[in-house]
């Protein structure tokens, strides 16, 4: 990096990826910033700039290089920044420590876990730090790749299906052509058998015989379709299905294809007819294929719920390796927490590209003129909304009196009956058990005001901390 390089990043003034040290006398500080950059995005420390983004300087000799790795080495699993030293034009010089984003987290300093929240370093939360933590370990020691229960063997497999796969991987190119194609060739080749054993991820996808159901009650669906828009309400139709993962997902499109009305009309100038479902069937498989492959296989099962107003799918465990609802919705890398399973889907034509699931879910759901889908991060789960296309959304409207815009019937009640007194942001985000702030206000929040079912306690100082929100008279009327 030269000056003119360092005067352009220095003028762009702190933020999560850049920090200023005014001199190597704050290098304790700096090092927790190092520390909190490697467990986020990455960036650089300079030391020789005041907060103020002042270019001082100063005298950095061997001993201040020494210094600064000394401090590094408190680092934990061991980091190495570029350390560079960029010459002023008087006798001093600034010291840039540029920090890669790294894949080793959570990273320590001193034994404490840190963070960055815009231009501020702070200690790590413990539930990050744990989730972190989950994630290192989960590389080798996930559920997925564990050997299977003594009880297991391969005649419970369903062989039949893990042909078809093989006959699907070969028709798109997705797997190259086996000299045998005996099971445990196959299931070998597809990363299901580890020195000769048999792993988890067999179970998921080609799990055949039921006693297994005592042994892995994991592999269940659940679907309900439910009367009203509430799981208070009763439901019309509910099933339960025990199996693998190509069998429980055929299960659901079906499920689906019973209860998803479809409109149709005539288009103008064609003598054929334009049929449109309630919600799109390629959105909706791509939502539970992924469920399959992100979900948490520790405990749980994967269910769907459809109300009048949205269709739920719950996907037991939380997001991980830093994604969020908001990054769903933008191009973003995939790392499953499933890879085994997830590429057998892959080969299987089940799922498309890694990363491009959530982003053709919103092309589908434009497609037949619905709002994309909310993904919402919950405490133990992960939810999935699909709202209905705007013509049966509208119909429904008129004849329900719902309410509108991002926030289910079910969720309206309890906030606003919570909100009966003024409460916190926070304290209603609590009661919804959900993590991310910004997804709560943009879900939530701000529609309900919108609507003027809430309202703001302080309303000509919307940004305060004692900012409270109250259920409006209009509000009142849902709850009576």
């Amino acid at each position: 990096m030269d000056l003119k390089i360092l005067k352009k990043l220095i003028k762009e003034g702190e933020s999560e990826t850049l920090e200023f040290k005014s001199t190597t006398g704050q290098r304790t500080e700096g090092m927790k910033s190092v520390c909190a950059m490697l467990n986020g995005l990455g960036g650089f420390v300079i030391f020789g700039v005041t907060d103020k983004g002042e270019l001082r300087g100063q005298q950095g000799t061997a001993k201040t290089l020494t210094e600064i790795a000394n401090e590094m080495a408190r680092i934990e699993p061991p980091a190495f920044p570029d350390i560079e030293r960029i010459a002023l034009d008087n006798s001093h010089a600034v010291i840039v420590l540029r920090v890669s984003a790294a894949n080793g987290r959570p990273y320590t300093y001193d034994g404490r876990p840190y963070q960055r929240s815009g231009a501020t370093t702070r200690m790590m939360p413990r539930d990050s730090y744990e989730n972190f933590l989950l994630e290192r370990l989960h590389a080798n020691h996930r559920w997925e790749n564990q050997v299977v229960d003594s009880r297991v063997s391969m005649d419970d497999l369903d062989a039949e299906e893990i042909q078809s796969t093989v006959d699907n991987a070969l028709r798109l190119g997705r797997l190259e052509s086996l000299k045998n194609r005996d099971l445990v060739s196959v299931l070998r080749g597809l990363g299901l058998i580890y020195q000769d054993q048999l792993l988890n991820a067999a179970i998921v996808l080609y799990a055949k015989n039921p006693e297994l159901q005592t042994i892995y009650p994991q592999c269940e669906l659940r679907l309900a379709r439910f009367r009203g828009m509430s799981r208070l309400a009763d439901f019309s139709d509910h099933r339960q299905y025990w199996g693998n993962a190509f069998y429980l997902l055929k299960r659901a499109e079906t499920f689906l294809r019973d209860h998803v009305p479809i409109a149709g009309r005539l288009v103008p100038g064609k003598m054929i007819r334009e049929d449109r479902p309630l919600y799109a069937p390629s959105a909706t498989r791509e939502a539970l294929a992924n469920a399959f492959c992100h979900r948490d296989y520790t405990s749980g099962t994967i269910s769907l719920g459809m109300y009048d107003d949205r269709l739920e799918i719950i996907n037991p465990g939380c997001l991980h390796f830093g994604l969020t609802p908001e990054k769903l919705c933008l191009p973003h890398e995939s790392h499953p927490w499933n890879p085994l399973i997830a590429t057998v889907f892959y080969r299987a034509g089940i799922i498309e590209k890694w990363g491009s699931g959530t982003m053709k879910i919103i092309d589908w759901c434009q497609e037949i003129d619905s709002p994309p889908p909310q993904w919402i991060e919950r405490e133990n789960d992960t939810l999935v909304i699909f709202s209905p296309a705007e013509k049966f959304e509208a119909s429904q409207q008129a004849s329900t009196g719902q309410v509108t815009g991002q926030v289910t019937g079910q969720v309206v009640e309890d906030i606003l009956r919570f909100c009966q007194v003024p409460r916190k942001a926070a304290e209603i985000q609590k009661l919804l058990k959900l993590k991310h702030r910004e997804s709560f206000q943009n879900n939530y929040l701000k529609p309900l005001i919108a609507q003027k079912l809430l309202a703001l306690t302080m309303p000509n100082k919307p940004k305060s901390r004692l900012q409270q929100y109250v259920i409006t008279e209009e509000g009142k009327k849902i709850t009576n």
